[in-house]
C-alpha cells in the first residue's frame, strides 16, 4: 500500500512548542516498522514554526511574517536532523522536500516532484514534505499541510491519505464543547451538511483545522483516494487504520 502520511504540529510537540520526544520516537518507530513491512510511506511533517518556536525559547507563535520564517528556519533543522536518527535507527533514509504553491502550479515543477518521490520509493527512502515556509509567505499566511498532504497523495496516487490530528476524527458538534457528539465513522460523500461540521483552527501552535482536513477529503476522494482523520496521540493505530479497521473517520474516495 502507498500511504501518505501527515502529521500536525499539536502532534509533534508540546504547547510549549518543545519536541514531544517520546510521540515522535513511537512515531518513527511504527512509520519505520509499516516500511517493513512493504508498504510505500510518505511522510508529510507540519511543526518547522512549532519546533523554531521551542528552540529559540520563544513564549509564542509569532505572528509577522519574517519571524514566522526565521521560526521555521531553525525548526525544520531541528525536525530532519531528529527524523534522520531516528529513521537511521531502523535502517531507514530520509529525504527532505519543501514545496511552494509555485511547485505544485507549474506542471513542470510539478512533474519534476513527482518523479523525484516515485524514484525515493523505487530506492526506498522516506520522502519527508513540507511547505517551504522560510520563503513562502503566502502559505504562512492561508496555506496548510492538510491540504498539502491532499495534493501530495493526488500526486502520486496514493492508495490512502491519513491525517493525524490531535481529535479522533470527525464529529457531529465540536467534543470539547459538546457532551452529546457524536464521531462520525464513515462519509461516503461530502454534502453540505457534512461540510457544515467543520469548526475553527486547532491548536496554538499550528493552522489547520477540522475546515482545512474536509477541503482535504474533497480533494483526495475527488481524485479517487481515500482519506482517514485519526487521533495521533496514539501512532500504534496506524496499524488498524492500514488494515482497515475502524480507526477514526474514513472519507470513501470515489470511483475514477
Amino acid at each position: 500500500m502507498r500511504v501518505v502520511i501527515k502529521v500536525g504540529s499539536s502532534t509533534l510537540s508540546y504547547p510549549t512548542g518543545r519536541m514531544n520526544i517520546r510521540r515522535v520516537e513511537a512515531l518513527v518507530r511504527v512509520l519505520s516498522d509499516l516500511k517493513n513491512a512493504g508498504h510505500e510511506v510518505i511522510f508529510v511533517s507540519s511543526g518547522a514554526i512549532a519546533m523554531g518556536v521551542g528552540k529559540l525559547g520563544l513564549t509564542k507563535r509569532p505572528e509577522d511574517i519574517p519571524g514566522k520564517q526565521a521560526a521555521a528556519a531553525v525548526g525544520q533543522c531541528e525536525l530532519m536532523y531528529t527524523y534522520d536518527k531516528l529513521f537511521s535507527e531502523y535502517s531507514h533514509t530520509v529525504a527532505q522536500i519543501l514545496l511552494t504553491a509555485a511547485d505544485i502550479e507549474d506542471e513542470k515543477r510539478h512533474e519534476n516532484f513527482k518523479n523525484t518521490v516515485l524514484r525515493l520509493l523505487d530506492i526506498g527512502a522516506v520522502p519527508i514534505v513540507n511547505e517551504n515556509d522560510t520563503v513562502a509567505t503566502e502559505e504562512i499566511v492561508i496555506g496548510d499541510n492538510d491540504t498539502l498532504a491532499a495534493v501530495v497523495a493526488v500526486s502520486v496516487k496514493a492508495d490512502l491519505l491519513i491525517l493525524m490530528s490531535d481529535i479522533d476524527g470527525l464529529y457531529t458538534a465540536d467534543p470539547r464543547r459538546d457532551d452529546r457528539a457524536e464521531l462520525v465513522e464513515t462519509v461516503r460523500e461530502l454534502t453540505p451538511a457534512v461540510l457544515e461540521l467543520a469548526g475553527g483552527s486547532g491548536s496554538a501552535l499550528g493552522i489547520g483545522g477540522m475546515r482545512t482536513k474536509l477541503h482535504a477529503a474533497l480533494l483526495a476522494t475527488d481524485a479517487g483516494v481515500d482519506m482517514l482523520i485519526m487521533n495521533g496521540s496514539k501512532p500504534e493505530r496506524l496499524y488498524d487504520a492500514l488494515e482497515g479497521k475502524a480507526v477514526g473517520t474514513r472519507f470513501i474516495g470515489r470511483t475514477v
